[in-house]
């Protein structure tokens, strides 16, 4: 027999083989991707903490910064963690120590991102000549290691008799520089002027 008889012969059954093969492939290709059936998957809380404070000290072994909450929240399958009413305080032993409180925030996988959500307000103590600045906000992104806090949302800062509002804020604690980005309006309320006024 010929070697082109022998492929003529086969040809029907290698057409099969192909065929089935494809067939396969492409079921493969359409199916939905499995899910696993371990949970892992799910936004379902491993741990819940009430009434929490956890903190950060340098090196040296002073505080850093300290958070603490009506409840600690935290989810597996992102490794993120959920914090009702909490409260952040940055201690800076050359100035004055920075509160943040807010209705909740959200704690990135590896803790270097923290974001605050509602009612969100920033109080900076009052040291040396510096008067006490208070800024109000619905959302602020914390970096703690690196001392900055942004907002691209509107923001309300009180400093004595001044009140600055602007919408999107970045300040950088470090540096010690508070930018304002767009739409800035300054109200100062100046201390009234007795030897100005006239008996009538």
């Amino acid at each position: 027999m010929l070697p082109n008889d022998r492929l003529v012969r086969w040809y029907p059954a290698l057409l099969l083989v192909v065929l089935v093969g494809l067939t396969q492939w492409l079921d493969q290709k359409v199916q939905p991707p499995q899910i696993p059936r371990d949970g892992s998957t799910r936004h379902d809380p491993d741990f819940v903490v009430e009434k929490f404070t956890a903190m950060r000290m340098n090196p040296d072994g002073s505080q850093r910064y300290a958070i603490r909450g009506e409840r600690m929240t935290h989810y597996p399958d992102d490794n993120s963690t959920e914090l009702s009413r909490p409260r952040f305080v940055h201690f800076d032993p050359r100035t004055a120590q920075v509160k943040i409180d807010a209705n909740e925030a959200l704690v990135s996988r590896d803790g270097d991102h923290v974001h605050f959500k509602g009612d969100v307000h920033i109080v900076r103590d009052a040291y040396a000549d510096q008067r006490e600045m208070s800024l109000e906000t619905d959302y602020l992104h914390l970096i703690p290691d690196e001392n900055l806090a942004t907002t691209d949302k509107p923001v309300t800062l009180r400093q004595g008799d001044t009140v600055v509002k602007s919408v999107g804020m970045r300040y950088d604690h470090g540096a010690r520089i508070l930018q304002l980005q767009s739409q800035v309006k300054v109200t100062y309320a100046s201390p009234l002027n007795l030897s100005s006024l006239r008996r009538k």
